[in-house]
């Protein structure tokens, strides 16, 4: 993907541009709430995605066990409840599926197979590229969610070519693994929950600091009345407007979230050995910042993603290249994001949480054209 300083600022002449009055950039499921939204306005819009089909990300970038931290009656989008048993834990392919039926449902615009190259603003419209087709708006729904570029320490190219390593997002089952000793380099949910998953054939590994834990369980028979009151904090207290949001948020963008589903017995109970943090290399082997080698076979590493937005020309971010945004609304009219990492709640990523900040938006796209 080019840089803005390789492209320019004029860009490419594109032999045709299609005119809307706003484009969404991602469809899933932030970019789907955006268009439900869009649609009830009466909006001119498109919604583009890079996928060959709707719900891409829950179908290749997770693992085959995966399942929804809250129960399907707090997953579903704007206009259709989740179409699963109200308190059962939805798979990551039941929710690839939800996704892609919802956008039929609705008759949403989503242009499949469309990569947004490039994103720039002339005047009052806003030109996006994608290849030699072009689509100009007068508002930008940055909707690419939370599954950015894989973030793998630059040692990784060191380790001994014999040990299968790969991204939590190219994980799926334990076919994947070379018999022997397998090490997940970070502590959060997701190296807790394929912790739990290889385990069952493998010594395993968990390397990283402890993020902490929800100190009840989710999927509890009493999971009625402790799920809704995990709900409630994670949607109305964990939020940018109280005291206790703004403290959490920077911790929660840094540090990722506390396991939820996991719980430091079970991982003692399976015989996951928690480890210190992997700190580097030693003779093609992982070394942990205690000095510790671990001969393992297999490494996965999860340790999360980092938004790239090189391809947004717009003068909207700061010096780490992350948006300056206040719920979603830039400085530049017409130019938002829906679905990041604690947008205005803890729960703003989640299925179910991104609607109310996609009601937001479209209210104000509606109303004023800014938010």
């Amino acid at each position: 993907m080019a840089t803005q300083e390789a492209i320019g600022k004029r860009g490419p002449a594109l032999p045709e541009v299609e005119e809307f009055e706003t484009i969404v950039v991602g469809g899933g499921q932030a970019g789907l709430s955006v268009g439900y939204y869009l649609k009830q306005q009466g909006q001119s819009f498109v919604i583009l995605d890079a996928n060959e089909r709707i719900g891409g990300s829950w179908r290749t970038r997770t693992w085959d066990s995966l399942r929804l931290f809250t129960p399907a009656r707090y997953d579903g989008l704007p206009g259709w409840p989740f179409p699963a048993s109200g308190w059962s834990f939805p798979t990551a392919r039941e929710t690839a599926n939800y996704l892609e039926a919802y956008a039929a449902r609705f008759d949403l615009p989503v242009r499949l197979g469309t990569t947004v190259d490039r994103v720039t603003k002339t005047g009052d419209r806003y030109l996006v590229q994608s290849g030699e087709r072009g689509f100009s708006a007068e508002r930008v729904v940055v909707a690419t969610g939370h599954y950015g570029k894989p973030t793998i320490p630059e040692f990784a190219s060191e380790l001994d070519p014999r040990i299968v390593q790969m991204h939590s997002s190219e994980y799926r089952n334990q076919s994947q693994l070379r018999p022997g000793g397998v090490l997940l380099v970070g502590a959060g949910n997701s190296g807790a929950d394929i912790a739990m998953d290889v385990s069952r054939r493998h010594d395993t590994w968990l390397s990283g600091p402890d993020k902490g834990q929800v100190p009840v369980r989710i999927e509890h028979p009493l999971r009625r009345v402790i799920v809704p009151i995990l709900w409630f904090v994670a949607s109305h207290v964990l939020t940018t407007r109280t005291p206790l949001g703004r403290k959490a948020r920077p911790h929660v963008l840094a540090e990722g979230a506390p396991r939820i589903r996991v719980k430091s017995a079970d991982l003692k109970a399976a015989g996951v050995m928690t480890v210190p943090r992997t700190a580097g290399v030693q003779d093609g082997l992982p070394v942990l910042e205690d000095g510790r080698v671990l001969d393992v076979d297999n490494v996965i590493w999860c340790t999360g993603f980092h938004q790239d937005f090189s391809w947004i020309d717009v003068p909207v971010f700061d010096d780490d290249l992350q948006p300056l945004q206040t719920r979603g609304a830039t400085s530049e009219p017409g130019l938002y994001f829906v679905g990041l990492d604690f947008l205005y709640s803890f729960a703003s990523e989640n299925v179910g949480g991104v609607r109310r900040d996609a009601k937001r938006i479209v209210k104000h796209i509606a109303g004023t054209g800014r938010a």
